[in-house]
């Protein structure tokens, strides 16, 4: 006679699977974990025994076995911020398409969350990090365990050698350069920057790309243009107003986030977009349409940059130990009414 299942309330056990099905543990074991050798009849007697005890292997003692436990960790700088959405999609697409589950964490912006954040993956031992830095260095405590964790990392959005070879960024010199040329094409010629903070790799290569942008256009660059920002709203806003006050005629902001700041204090100040001043935003939703004026956007491709990040990472696991990748994917003008435009086009004669 078959033994009795576990009670109720209680999980089965391999040992309960073992004793039902009439086998030792060990073919079980092989059964579970996909093991060629056992026998047609003994396989079969398991896989009964399973589906009448709902037995479900413990997961942890198998990773620990195994060293690995098909996680992948994921740091991002914050969750309000739209844009990580659908980074997040697109790597969690990714990962489970390849047996993978994401374990995602929100810094806050925050060195001690972020700090925290990267003890609590490396406690739940992760396979490897997805990781969008915040905007300060590492604490020399944190750099040591990312190099003694020994797994991969890779970075989303910027570049930092000393925490991972491996990265996956927008072309934001590219975009930067794109919005600024639009800017000018749109008659512009007082042209601003609300960009990001200098530090960030990111953010040194926007300030490039719109300094050689007006270069190219042959406008001058005045400093005096140029505005840091943190990519949230309230700075937009408190920031903009200073800007505003300089009357450029064209800005082009770093993220969409700081434009609603922006056009909030342009309301307040009586000014309107496009009449008084155009602007380019970075990144596109699609709800963007709703807004008037329509927002001119350059695009970057946030759904492959999650996708993107995965796929280096998992390389990393395969085994490839070859020379870091450095991946930059390309953004996309989208052009609508925030510079005015079609306001601004010379009649077709003139174009002719």
């Amino acid at each position: 006679m078959p033994n009795k299942p576990a009670s109720p309330g209680k999980a089965a056990s391999i040992y309960d699977v073992a004793k039902e099905a009439r086998v030792s543990v060990f073919t079980v074991s092989a059964v579970v974990n996909g093991k060629t050798h056992v026998t047609p009849r003994f396989r079969e007697r398991v896989e009964a025994a399973i589906r009448k005890l709902h037995y479900r292997p413990n997961l942890l003692a198998r990773s620990l076995a195994k060293q690995e436990t098909h996680t992948l960790g994921m740091i991002v700088p914050d969750i309000s911020n739209p844009f990580f959405p659908m980074v997040i999609r697109g790597a969690e697409e990714a990962a489970q398409r390849h047996g993978y589950n994401l374990l995602l964490c929100n810094s806050d912006d925050n060195q001690e969350k972020e700090s925290n954040a990267l003890e609590l993956l490396l406690a739940k031992r992760v396979d490897g990090i997805l990781f969008t830095k915040v905007f300060s260095d590492l604490k020399p405590a944190v750099a040591r365990m990312i190099r003694e964790s020994k797994i991969p990392f890779v970075l989303m959005l910027n570049n930092n050698l000393k925490i991972a070879r491996d990265a996956v960024v927008a072309d934001d010199y590219r975009a930067a350069y794109e919005a600024t040329m639009h800017l000018v094409r749109s008659g512009r010629k007082r042209i601003a920057l609300l960009g990001g903070p200098p530090k960030v790799s990111n953010g040194e290569a926007r300030l490039q790309g719109f300094h050689d942008g007006l270069k190219a256009s042959g406008l001058s660059f005045d400093p005096s243009f140029v505005f840091e920002g943190d990519y949230r709203s309230e700075t937009g806003y408190t920031v903009g107003k200073r800007l505003l006050q300089r009357w450029p005629d064209g800005v082009y902001s770093a993220n969409f986030l700081m434009t609603v700041g922006l056009l909030r204090a342009a309301q307040e100040m009586g000014l309107a977009c496009p009449d008084d001043f155009g602007t380019v935003n970075l990144d596109d939703y699609p709800w963007l349409d709703i807004l008037r004026p329509k927002l001119t956007t350059v695009e970057l491709p946030k759904f492959q940059l999650g996708q993107e990040a995965v796929r280096l990472l998992l390389d990393r696991l395969a085994g490839y130990a070859g020379p870091g990748i450095l991946k930059k994917l390309l953004p996309e003008l989208r052009i609508r009414e925030s510079c005015g435009f079609q306001l601004r086009r010379p009649p077709a004669s003139a174009r002719r």
